[in-house]
């Protein structure tokens, strides 16, 4: 399985993807979100979730990350438009029962293999529309768009081990011009029966300024993800921190290879489970390098997929470090240059990497 948020081969061109953009410092300083279960922080603009399996109230399945997407689920006036990989909180699975029969327009994608769960049906019953993917490679998108003015995205399934067994972040961005970029990305899937490799009509706005804070937003597998996440690990000039649910991409991995060569501090996490069954894992190659590479602590998944560049730039989404996140399956991913907001997931680092494995 498994806070790193076009189409026609759409590279965003605006900018030259050779250069790393200025990072602006955003005024506020972001509060402390109260959760039973995880931990969250508002930044007026954005909030941020990571979800705490170590928790004990963990098994309760309440009181997590969950909470805030189906108050603002409760909330929406208009539209919520759902890409879910798979579906099985009863709490969100209501909430979109609740929303669409008091009128509002709720639309859902879903990967076809786990359309016959319980969840899913009970909303195709209530009259949700929902359709699938109905092909070999994955739906593998998590994101929720609502009045067409926010998203919801990150790591986190929609499910009980999403929520409160794994290791995940979810993050909730309020912008017309990402809701705009999703909203068509969405429709691309649930109008046009566009997935995959099939190419569709481009994202809008693939860069915007949030508050001052840029954005890089990108879809797999049409807009060259891997390449823009190689050129900003290239880039780095002080650090790289990642989480990783699945990292066979050796590129990534010799980028991070050389760059500890020449001196730059270099450390993550990747999920035990995928390390000691996936073929081509880049675990051995960077431990034998001598980064600081561990196994996680987790006895669920460590489903995070999330590099933090020089406590600056933050690369976050549904997208594994892969080739079948990169050329097969339907992703996305958020490009956030914000030390606040990498301060955020600099915390989360390390509250895994303390109870991951040592070596």
């Amino acid at each position: 399985m498994t806070l790193v948020l076009l189409l026609v081969s759409c590279t965003p061109v605006s900018t030259p993807l050779a250069i790393t953009p200025s990072v602006a410092s955003s005024p506020e300083t972001p509060a402390d979100i109260q959760l039973k279960v995880g931990y969250g922080a508002d930044g007026g603009w954005y909030q941020v979730y990571f979800t705490d399996p170590a928790d004990p109230f963990s098994s309760q399945r309440s009181g997590g990350a969950d909470g805030p997407l189906v108050d603002a689920i409760n909330s929406a006036k208009l539209t919520v438009d759902m890409a879910a990989y798979s579906l099985s909180l009863d709490s969100v699975r209501n909430a979109l029962i609740d929303a669409y029969q008091r009128g509002v327009a709720v639309r859902v994608v879903m990967e076809s293999e786990n359309m016959d769960a319980s969840d899913p049906q009970k909303m195709i019953k209530a009259g949700v529309p929902i359709v699938g993917d109905r092909r070999e490679g994955l739906m593998h998108n998590k994101f929720v768009v609502i009045d067409r003015s926010e998203i919801w995205t990150g790591s986190m399934n929609f499910t009980d081990s999403g929520a409160y067994k794994d290791n995940n972040n979810l993050v909730r961005i309020r912008s017309t011009q990402l809701a705009e970029n999703y909203t068509a990305e969405f429709e691309e899937m649930f109008l046009s029966d566009i997935f995959g490799p099939k190419t569709g009509v481009g994202t809008p706005n693939p860069v915007v300024r949030v508050n001052g804070t840029r954005i890089d937003n990108y879809f797999s597998p049409d807009d060259g993800t891997a390449q823009r996440i190689s050129e900003l690990l290239n880039n780095a000039s002080e650090s790289v921190h990642f989480l990783a649910y699945s990292f066979t991409n050796d590129e990534f991995g010799q980028i991070l290879i050389q760059k500890a060569g020449s001196g730059l501090k270099v450390s993550g996490v990747m999920e035990e489970e995928q390390v000691k069954s996936n073929k081509g894992t880049e675990y051995d190659p960077l431990k034998q390098a001598g980064i600081d590479v561990r196994l996680d602590g987790n006895s669920g998944l460590m489903h995070h997929k999330v590099f933090i560049i020089d406590e600056k730039v933050v690369i976050l989404g549904s997208y594994n470090f892969s080739t079948n996140a990169e050329k097969t399956n339907d992703e996305n991913t958020l490009i956030i240059f914000s030390p606040q907001i990498a301060r955020l997931y600099m915390e989360e680092f390390q509250r895994v990497f303390d109870q991951a494995q040592v070596p």
